[in-house]
């Protein structure tokens, strides 16, 4: 909060554009840095690398370019990130045929330290190359302008993951604070942050509770365990998108809604429309396009959606457990897609008795195969995820020395459900009355401020960092 506070005046007392963004580009350098400061330098020898092979492709459009710049980021980004999971992956191969030891097991190996929001501003750079490659970005970008769209703070750590398209013009008309943007904004803000500490952030150790004795879950606990991540992820990851959305607006810079009440969805390929969506619609145009999506047949578009999502599940994190999580939403649309060829072939019209009824039967299906899917997300093993599902699957025998989960905690369970699927109408409602909070009385709109912030201070959860922090 001081951050923000300090870097709105310094803002405010800009006079002119250069001056706006060279506060907003060295505010973003330092809040990054106050994580880690060795990755700053990391951060920006990549980021000019990749502003000189932009350069090029914008006078050139070479493919030999576009591959270099895809080598680059992507070995860099795989070092980084997967060299651990190499490792530990070639010691296992190595184990089963029992020479670990003659390559010198219990060496301590280099443990990567996961530079903050890599893969975030590397899939940034990525998409501004490929648009110019393929013709779909012209506009030219400044150096300047290169480094504010990739290292803007509320984006860069965590995401929405922005094109050029919808960023860049922004940065370079950037205005002097307006008193409509900054209420809105902070309400936005706050919004999230609510999300975050009274949601998030107090079902995370009933979930962590229940994920660290896996072989002490029954039927019911098991499932009360993916819940309880399946809502706190939710809260944690939305609320962090609210936030960023929130704080752009402040400097009046529109980003995309990244959440669209997902677990209303009725189908495999609607939660995706509406979870995490600016990376499912990268992984869209820069993955499943080029790969073919549903051009070339159905077996290839059925390969192209598996393909896609277990690159999207890897993408999550260095473990295999994310590669499982990954194939099972790429089974769930595999297994969509074919019912839709099936729904063709039976002639089944949009609007008919057996549409609504599927159309009503796909919401607790989907519910219920999402929320399964997490227990691969959230458990540190395989061994753990595979002892949880099991349970979920009724293979457990009944608990009798199982975690006891206090009543209060049940309520909070309960209470964050029925939010999450209330947040719809709640939205629709507030969204007209947002457009005329400016309206509202001073004193109400500082009132209804100080009762959200003492929400925050007295009912908040232990602090916790978000999730999408290690991706």
């Amino acid at each position: 909060m001081v951050f923000l506070a300090v870097l709105l005046l310094l803002y405010a007392g800009a006079s002119n554009y250069r001056q706006r963004a060279a506060v907003l580009l060295a505010s973003s350098l330092i809040f990054y840095a106050t994580w880690k400061p060795a990755y700053l330098i990391l951060l920006m020898i990549s980021v000019s690398i990749n502003y000189w092979i932009y350069v090029g492709l914008t006078r050139t459009r070479s493919k030999q370019l576009l591959t270099w710049g895809l080598v680059i980021n992507l070995t860099l980004l795989g070092t980084l990130k997967y060299s651990g999971m190499a490792i530990d992956t070639l010691l296992a191969l190595l184990g089963t045929v029992g020479i670990t030891a003659s390559i010198g097991a219990g060496h301590p190996w280099m443990d990567w330290a996961l530079p903050l929001g890599i893969s975030f501003y590397t899939f940034h750079m990525l998409s501004v190359m490929i648009d110019v490659y393929r013709g779909q970005w012209t506009h030219p970008i400044s150096f300047r302008a290169w480094w504010l769209y990739v290292t803007f703070f509320p984006h860069m750590i965590a995401g929405p993951i922005l094109r050029a398209s919808e960023l860049v013009e922004q940065l370079e008309n950037l205005a002097p604070l307006k008193a409509e943007d900054l209420r809105l904004g902070a309400l936005i803000f706050i919004a999230g942050l609510l999300k975050k500490v009274l949601f998030a952030d107090n079902l995370a150790p009933l979930a962590d509770e229940l994920f660290s004795q896996p072989a002490n879950l029954d039927f019911y606990t098991a499932w009360l365990a993916t819940t309880a991540f399946s809502l706190q992820i939710y809260f944690d990851f939305s609320g962090y998108s609210e936030m960023a959305i929130g704080l752009a607006l402040m400097f009046g810079v529109t980003l995309p809604r990244n959440f669209r009440n997902p677990y209303i969805s009725r189908s495999p390929r609607e939660f995706w429309q509406r979870w995490h969506i600016t990376l499912s619609r990268w992984l869209r145009d820069y993955l499943y396009i080029s790969l073919g999506g549903n051009r070339h047949g159905l077996a290839r578009n059925l390969a192209n959606l598996m393909i896609t999502m277990l690159l999207g599940g890897l993408w999550h994190g260095a473990a295999w457990t994310f590669v499982v999580w990954g194939g099972l939403h790429g089974t769930y649309l595999v297994l969509h897609r074919l019912l839709l060829n099936l729904y063709e072939r039976l002639d089944v019209t949009a609007g008919s008795i057996v549409d609504h009824t599927l159309s009503w039967l796909g919401w607790p299906a989907t519910l219920l195969a999402v929320w399964f899917t997490w227990v691969f997300f959230r458990a540190p093993t395989f061994h753990d995820a595979w002892t949880i599902s099991a349970a979920m699957l009724g293979l457990a025998p009944p608990s009798v020395e199982g975690p006891y989960v206090r009543s209060y905690v049940q309520i909070l369970l309960w209470g964050s459900l029925a939010f999450a699927f209330i947040e719809p109408s709640l939205e629709r409602g507030l969204c007209v009355r947002l457009g005329k909070w400016g309206t509202v009385h001073f004193t109400v709109r500082g009132m209804t401020y100080a009762c959200l912030l003492l929400l925050v201070i007295f009912f908040g959860g232990s602090s916790q960092k978000f999730i999408y922090f290690d991706f």
